[in-house]
């Protein structure tokens, strides 16, 4: 059939698929109140916040119980306005907004195994119960959460029906400011900002049960925060994200966003901070990010790079980066509409004079493409067919 025709019938399908969500749902917001570069204020910006497009609150940890079993974990909760969002030429807000969404993964480093779960939540009539405070610290996705009790980050969420982890997480140091005194520049284009606020080193300490058997568990975590409206562009097809918790006591987060042809963005940028918790902005010209190694995923086929050796010659850091295990891909189609990779590294080179090691997370997105062309069906039953297909087969 001729694109000529196909064209216009696609606008007014639009047009009238708009026309019925502003009856029922009410009309979109531009999602811009003129604060987009307003400095970050705490603790008031760790709640949420109802104008923005996307946020999360998003934890990565490496523990060992107390019988030397180490894992690592990743606990995140989004919260996305839809008035923007459709899925060609339906309006998502039609369906959900807003709309909650969480990631849990965990990875056995001593069984070398990588098991995630992810969910989403409109709220609706068979949806899981979801919410985000804007007036204090909560958030919540079924029996997923995460809540400040007396200075405290504390965590819940389960894998199936045979791991539970219960964990309290304490900030060692500040809050870092992430791009210029929180004003994010992970997403900047035309002008557009997110807000962005990391704590970079937080005391853990829990349980974790596994199959029945619970375990006390201690270690290190990190805390992501980031919120704001902004627009993704062609330009802009992904990113490598890191966070590096060194033995010196100094911290790094780095990222290289990429477009098309996987070469790294001028906006791409990052933070140091050092022992005593000061920290400093990088720019795109303060550090390299070199891959050293490849990993090919047996399900999507999507090559990941898999080691890296991260410089950054004004700190004296000079580290090689490496998984625990090659396998730590999530396909997160059925609620955030990609698949990406995320796991636990570890982590070997200098700091200054000194020869250290540590611990990382990295996190790869876009190096699978299937997110280019949506399927409102697989983000509307994916989840839901998948969780039965396991009820099956285990």
């Amino acid at each position: 059939m001729s694109t000529n025709f196909i064209a216009p019938l696609e606008r007014l399908a639009s047009d009238l698929l708009d026309g019925l969500a502003d009856v029922l749902v009410g009309r979109a917001a531009t999602l811009r109140d003129g604060t987009e570069h307003v400095g970050v204020e705490l603790p008031r910006d760790l709640y949420a916040h109802a104008g923005a497009q996307t946020e999360w609150w998003y934890y990565t940890g490496h523990m060992q119980t107390g019988a030397g079993r180490r894992f690592g974990f990743e606990l995140v909760f989004f919260k996305r306005r839809t008035d923007l969002d459709r899925f060609g030429v339906v309006p998502l807000r039609l369906v959900a907004n807003p709309l909650y969404l969480a990631h849990f993964a965990i990875t056995d480093e001593t069984r070398a195994t990588f098991r995630y779960e992810h969910r989403k939540s409109a709220n609706g009539l068979l949806d899981l119960p979801a919410r985000a405070s804007a007036k204090r610290y909560e958030v919540r996705l079924g029996d997923w959460s995460v809540r400040e009790m007396a200075g405290a980050h504390r965590l819940r969420a389960t894998l199936g029906d045979d791991l539970i982890f219960e964990v309290a997480l304490r900030p060692t140091k500040p809050a870092a400011l992430n791009g210029q005194q929180g004003i994010g520049v992970s997403f900047k284009d035309a002008g557009e900002a997110s807000r962005y606020f990391s704590y970079t080193r937080m005391a853990a300490e829990g349980r974790i049960t596994w199959g029945g058997e619970t375990e006390a568990c201690t270690g290190a975590a990190w805390m992501d925060r980031e919120f704001g409206t902004w627009r993704t562009t062609e330009k802009q097809q992904g990113w490598d994200w890191f966070s590096v918790q060194l033995a010196t006591g100094a911290e790094v987060m780095v990222y290289h966003l990429r477009d098309r042809a996987g070469r790294p963005s001028e906006f791409s940028s990052g933070t140091f901070v050092d022992a005593e918790g000061r920290w400093t902005h990088l720019t795109f010209a303060d550090f390299t990010l070199e891959a050293t190694a490849h990993w090919r995923s047996p399900r999507t086929d999507a090559t990941y790079p898999s080691g890296w050796r991260l410089r950054v010659p004004r700190e004296q850091i000079d580290l090689n980066i490496t998984p625990v295990i090659k396998d730590q891909e999530l396909d997160t189609r059925g609620t955030t509409m990609i698949v990406y990779w995320e796991g636990t590294c570890t982590v070997e080179g200098q700091h200054g004079e000194t020869t250290t090691d540590g611990r990382a997370y990295v996190e790869l997105v876009g190096y699978d493409r299937s997110h280019e062309q949506p399927s409102i069906t697989t983000f509307l039953f994916r989840d839901a067919l998948d969780k039965g297909w396991r009820s099956v087969f285990g």
